[in-house]
């Protein structure tokens, strides 16, 4: 038995055994009328699925096939489907896969922040409790709602880390609109990070990267930024006092960061934002945001038309994140899940090959 009954994917067996992938079939959840399978050519590899598959962040129902920055050709759509998808379709999908669309969230476009939100995998589909498996499968089904057609002009391993890692930096600074004349600091110079100051200079701001690691100063300036500051360095902050409008903190160490001392770079009522998740809660006083009469918030991946601007961004300024590609099997899981959790990329892993290790889907 084979599509469209069963899909198949690599997944990992266990918290305890988290680097253990298995190629395992799986029922996908039930159909529905506005849904699209999805043959899967490219999946990203992102922090988010090492944080599940360890545990890091709480049970997840093991074993799992994690991935949530998709690629792939539309294999079916739904009968009732409203946005034109159509099978050939080259399309992504991200860390979501449904929501309600009817609530005041989803119809104020922050469907992101849906309470009946659907995450792309380890959690259940309200239509039959299946619980959703992720991209480094054979295939996926998502609503069409969660599903983007990407341009021609963007190759299929620098659009996967976009659906997600992409997103999830580009909707902060999206909402703050960000333009030429603000000054940005980007904290951390990773997955998340180098996007982040992608983005930003694309956006025509000035663009600082702080960074516990001066090893990557290179690298940030070659991604466009203008400066680099090394936060390992003693009293690093006191030069940059009331400098920056907005601070996008991409690192998921920040309960080891002194905050205080990132707040005191914003202008009055700057705002320092959290994208990085951290396994532990961190430590702030409320005094630390006193000095700059700054805000501090976080936020959830991002929208369909986040999603959709971010794509045009990135085809109109011809945006290349640095990629790593790993051919999809047991033992190319783990090697990037392994790798991400010991910080060894450079900065995104896609996973590619898909049609070797699952035949062709079309």
């Amino acid at each position: 038995m084979g599509y469209p009954e069963t899909f198949e994917g690599f997944r990992s067996q266990s918290h305890q055994d988290w680097t253990t992938f298995k190629k395992e079939s799986y029922k996908p959840k039930a159909w529905e009328d506005r849904d699209i399978d999805i043959a899967i050519d490219a999946c990203g590899v992102c922090g988010s699925d090492v944080h599940t598959i360890t545990g890091g962040w709480g049970d997840s129902p093991m074993p799992l096939c994690v991935g949530h920055e998709i690629i792939g050709k539309v294999v079916k759509v739904g009968d009732k489907s409203k946005l034109g998808f159509k099978v050939g379709d080259r399309v992504g999908v991200g860390a979501q896969v449904a929501s309600c669309l009817e609530c005041e969230q989803c119809l104020s476009d922050n469907e992101n922040y849906c309470p009946n939100m659907v995450d792309t995998y380890g959690a259940p589909w309200p239509v039959d409790g299946t619980i959703g498996q992720g991209g480094m499968a054979s295939h996926i089904r998502v609503h069409e709602y969660f599903t983007f057609k990407i341009p021609d002009s963007i190759s299929d391993h620098e659009a996967a880390p976009m659906l997600c890692a992409g997103i999830t930096t580009f909707s902060p600074l999206y909402r703050a609109k960000i333009t030429a004349g603000k000054k940005v600091a980007v904290v951390g110079l990773g997955g998340l990070g180098h996007f982040g100051v992608l983005w930003a200079k694309a956006m025509g701001a000035e663009v600082t990267v702080l960074s516990h690691s001066p090893n990557k100063k290179d690298d940030a300036l070659k991604l466009g930024a203008d400066h680099f500051v090394s936060t390992g360095e003693e009293e690093w902050s006191k030069p940059l006092k009331f400098k920056f409008d907005f601070i996008l903190n991409t690192a998921d160490m920040t309960h080891e960061m002194k905050i205080g001392d990132y707040m005191s770079t914003l202008r009055v009522n700057g705002t320092l934002h959290h994208v990085g998740l951290p396994d532990h809660p961190i430590q702030l006083m409320v005094q630390d945001m006193v000095p700059s009469g700054g805000h501090m918030g976080a936020s959830h991946i991002g929208s369909r038309p986040e999603m959709i601007a971010m794509l045009k961004l990135a085809a109109d300024k011809s945006i290349h994140p640095m990629i790593e590609t790993v051919p999809i099997s047991e033992q190319g899981c783990k090697e990037v899940v392994e790798r991400v959790k010991n910080n060894k990329i450079r900065y995104r892993f896609t996973l590619t090959d898909f049609d070797k290790a699952f035949g062709s889907r079309s």
